[in-house]
């Protein structure tokens, strides 16, 4: 094993935590790392694998719901890293800022110009976006910082931050590929104020990650947040499920997804990021001390309380990913429940090369060799059009996931009008 595999097999390994490492595993044929090629031949940008993807579908319909932003604030953008990602005396964190890094083919040992990771991420990510067809487009996540009970900035248990400002800039630089989706914590003393602002600025929704934010979404605190997002129409896109990805306050009970039922009767229309399709959650229906029990069979509970028929929906990111496959194939043979499911990507984690397998596909029978060679020939150019594509050509006995899945840009139509 060379350097730079040594090296990558101990950043997955730290990537999902000391104590509970993160599946993994490396195709046939496959590099550990992210290659980063540009320009995609054309006669793979329009082979026929990738002509049947898009064939049923409105290009101008499909956005992608879930594609995170990253950046170091060279550009001005405001953008901060927490220093133990940056340091190696903090190897889990430091490992999984090198990994996001490779995903979105930035480097932040290197200079990457006068705008650092910002300028040089959103370049990478707009030229992913150019190799789609003209219309589609993507849906960037601004990332609010930790704060503690009492509404202060909480520094020290913050992973990152990424402000609205940059996420509405990038949007309005790029209005034909990309929206802004603001990130606002509800116990800013501003809360209500900045939901407002970022709406009125053209933010088309909002997202949380509880666990690494420190939110309770069951806290009478977020109240009146849900009131305004409520009266403005305006989603929430929020994880649910084991978070791994980003450490932040490490409050993973704030993930269960029965804490969003006070979200759900205040009327917010609720997006549950991968279907909280990994890890588990006390069963708090059953008290404080309830089971613990899988947090995808809380969500598929919410999913079945016929209160909640319009306004829970879920996005299927990442559900790809190797150890979220069999809740992937459980939603595409829950046809029942597409009408309600949105497709993202959460970019840059397709980049991230050994956290997917297309061998595991072809190996259960639900895609072919012949689709997956050339699946891993467009991985190695863009790994967004990858995602699409693996998600549009996979077939679970006989069934697929619906068309309506990929065409997002309706469901946040209020914003657009």
């Amino acid at each position: 094993m060379n350097r730079r595999d040594f090296l990558a097999s101990l950043c997955l390994c730290c990537l999902g935590g000391a104590a509970d490492a993160l599946p993994f595993r490396k195709d046939a044929g496959a590099n550990w790392m992210n290659s980063c090629k540009t320009g995609m031949p054309e006669n793979l940008r329009h082979h026929s694998l990738v002509q049947e993807a898009w064939s049923g579908l409105a290009p101008e319909q499909v956005w992608d719901v879930h594609t995170h932003l990253l950046g170091d604030g060279a550009s001005g953008s405001g953008c901060w890293i927490s220093p133990k990602m940056q340091s190696i005396f903090y190897p889990q964190q430091f490992l999984q800022r090198k990994f996001f890094e490779n995903g979105g083919c930035v480097d932040g040992n290197k200079a990457n110009g006068d705008g650092g990771l910002d300028d040089a991420y959103i370049a990478r990510l707009a030229h992913l976006m150019d190799e789609f067809p003209p219309g589609a487009g993507a849906m960037l996540f601004a990332f609010d910082h930790t704060y503690a009970e009492a509404g202060s900035k909480d520094l020290s248990r913050a992973a990152f931050h990424v402000p609205n400002t940059h996420a509405l800039a990038i949007a309005r630089r790029f209005p034909s590929r990309f929206r802004a989706v603001a990130s606002i914590h509800p116990y800013r003393v501003d809360a209500v104020a900045e939901l407002k602002r970022t709406v009125a600025n053209g933010a088309v929704a909002i997202k949380w990650l509880p666990s690494a934010m420190g939110i309770d979404p069951s806290s009478p605190r977020c109240d009146d947040f849900y009131e305004t997002l409520a009266k403005l129409q305006i989603p929430l896109i929020t994880h649910a499920g084991q978070e791994r990805a980003v450490k932040g306050a490490h409050r993973q009970h704030f993930g269960n997804p029965l804490k969003l039922r006070r979200a759900l009767d205040h009327g917010v229309r609720l997006v549950v990021a991968h279907c909280a399709s990994m890890g588990e959650d006390r069963d708090i229906d059953h008290g404080a001390n309830g089971k613990y029990v899988e947090s995808f069979a809380l969500f598929a509970r919410l999913m079945a309380d016929h209160r909640y028929d319009k306004n829970l929906f879920a996005d299927i990111s990442a559900m790809p990913q190797i150890n979220r496959v069999p809740y992937l194939v459980k939603i595409i043979e829950k046809p029942e429940w597409h009408s309600r499911l949105l497709n993202g990507s959460d970019y840059p984690l397709p980049g991230i090369i050994p956290l997917f397998s297309v061998d595991l596909f072809t190996e259960k029978g639900w895609l072919s060799k012949k689709d997956a060679v050339v699946l891993k020939q467009i991985r190695e150019y863009n790994p967004l059009l990858f995602d699409f594509v693996l998600k549009r050509s996979v077939q679970v006995n006989g069934k697929r996931l619906s068309n309506g899945i990929f065409e997002t840009a309706r469901f946040f139509k209020r914003i657009e009008a």
